[in-house]
């Protein structure tokens, strides 16, 4: 089974990606920031006392401003309306960040746009988040990893293997453990097969992959992208177990060379069980299962709509865990699965049921995750950067914080963008910065001490949205985005808090 990888969201402190998203189910193979004070551009009576005398060539004080107590602040969150430079508002300036965005304003949010800025850069690659496990290679540069669950499940096939090999072939004694052990060590081969159909099939379809790994109960190939047909969505579900069975035929056609009654037609004939197994499993038409994502493209191609499709298998996920649950107990104890018929009580009774606890908690999870991603995908296209983004006033380096902020307040502008001598951005100014700058000391602070320094990847298109927005996030974390035209004039900045709140918000929202 295959399973979207990506991820997190943009945090605020700019240290960690988006969450992850998703947006493609998982293929699994079983068995197979103290609150802020509010920004007041108001300077103090009088320098303070400490306060060192300033060179003569440094900028000359500004006036103070007229105490306007309805002044907005430049980090006051926009109200409804798109952001006006008319200056008064009827309320006092605060810094609560938690209401929500205006509508979409396609009007540029630089109140003094200056020069043009150097254009758009293409967004960089996404980065490949952690490994999770053991690094093993990179067949078709992806990445294998083993969970170190995976070591857990190799010995307990190991002991149990063991134990049927010492009723079939007494004569191994301990070495049994040492078939055992690479029984096991071929049985995650396999799966690691069936999940490289997957990924074969997904570079087809020009689909990023960004790992596999092998763990508990089996493997996960995380693709990190949607199939853009149900036609793909059934191919890419169906290569895992169609080589799955392909393995089971070439592990039967190994057995008939071979003496049954030996290690290698014991082996041979485990691996092909194993395998009509993983088959078999994985065949069942509910997600997260790849029988699961069949049936979600059968109904997405029947309705048109991807969400039916999802919703529809999802459901009979939940119902195929529920039947797990309860069936797969007693199944074993009737002997309906090839061994003997046992009465019900017994260590027996207990690991049945409580394999087939781990198996329904698993598919249920699956299924109720993969209705998450697909509601979250649904409303992706909602995160718009043009909406988002904060109108942003362009000052120099070396311009007090308190003029700076008045020049904001005075535009409506709720963000400083660092420019040179020629126009051009070079900075923002971290508004968690400002917020720390106490009110008698801003007439002293330029703000150049308080930008971060623009890189490539903070430069991003008003144009963004959906998918390769957050993509284009994570794959350089800040707290603040420069946010320009394709023609390269500043639209304002892009802060990543409030990429996170409409991240929530969309997650939240029904169906």
């Amino acid at each position: 089974m295959d399973e979207s990888g990506g991820s997190g969201r943009p945090q605020s402190d700019g240290t960690e990606g988006l969450r992850p998203t998703e947006p493609h189910g998982p293929h699994h193979t079983p068995g197979s920031q103290e609150p802020t004070r509010p920004v007041d551009t108001a300077e103090g009576p009088e320098r303070p006392a400490d306060e060192p005398r300033r060179p003569a060539d440094a900028p000359t004080r500004p006036a103070e401003p007229p105490k306007d107590e309805n002044r907005t602040s430049l980090t006051k969150t926009p109200r409804t309306e798109p952001p006006r430079t008319e200056t008064p508002r009827t309320e006092p300036p605060r810094t609560d960040t938690r209401e929500e965005h205006p509508a979409e304003d396609r009007r540029p949010r630089a109140a003094h746009s200056g020069r043009p800025g150097k254009g758009t850069p293409v967004p960089p690659k996404a980065q490949k988040g952690p490994g999770g496990g053991l690094l093993m290679g990179k067949p078709f540069g992806v990445p294998v990893y083993v969970a170190p669950s995976w070591f857990l499940v190799a010995a307990l096939i190991t002991w149990v293997f063991g134990n049927q090999l010492d009723r079939v072939l007494p004569e191994l004694g301990g070495a049994r453990y040492l078939v055992s052990l690479f029984f096991a060590v071929a049985f995650y081969a396999s799966v690691l097969v069936h999940e490289l159909a997957h990924t074969v099939a997904a570079l087809r379809f020009k689909l990023p992959v960004r790992r596999i790994q092998l763990q508990f109960f089996g493997g996960v190939s995380e693709i990190e992208k949607e199939s853009e047909t149900p036609g793909r969505e059934f191919v890419l579900a169906f290569v895992g177990p169609l080589l799955s069975l392909v393995l089971a035929g070439v592990f039967y056609a190994g057995m008939q060379a071979v003496d049954a009654g030996t290690v290698p037609g014991v082996l041979l004939a485990g691996l092909m069980i194993s395998n009509l197994i993983v088959a078999a499993f994985n065949l069942l038409p509910g997600l997260p299962l790849d029988g699961g994502r069949m049936l979600r493209a059968v109904v997405w191609k029947i309705t048109g709509k991807p969400m039916s499709g999802t919703v529809a298998a999802a459901w009979v996920g939940r119902a195929l865990a529920i039947s797990v649950l309860i069936g797969l107990p007693l199944l074993n104890q009737s002997g309906a699965l090839g061994g003997e018929a046992q009465d019900i009580g017994g260590m027996d009774t207990v690991t049945d049921a409580l394999l087939a606890a781990i198996l329904a908690a698993i598919i249920w999870t699956g299924a109720g995750n993969s209705l998450r991603m697909a509601r979250l995908r649904e409303h992706l296209p909602e995160l718009r950067a043009r909406t988002l983004t904060r109108r942003a006033v362009p000052v120099e380096s070396e311009t007090p914080l308190s003029e700076a902020l008045r020049r904001a307040n005075d535009a409506g502008a709720r963000a400083l963008v660092v420019v040179d001598t020629d126009g051009d951005p070079t900075a923002l100014v971290r508004e968690a910065a400002i917020v720390s700058v106490p009110q008698h000391r801003r007439p002293w602070v330029g703000v150049g001490g308080l930008a971060q320094d623009l890189t490539e990847g903070m430069r991003i298109s008003a144009e963004l949205a959906g998918e390769e927005l957050l993509d284009t996030l994570r794959a350089t974390p800040a707290t603040e985005y420069l946010v320009v035209e394709e023609s390269g004039e500043i639209y304002g900045v892009l802060s990543a808090a409030d990429v996170e709140r409409a991240f929530v918000k969309a997650m939240a929202r029904p169906t």
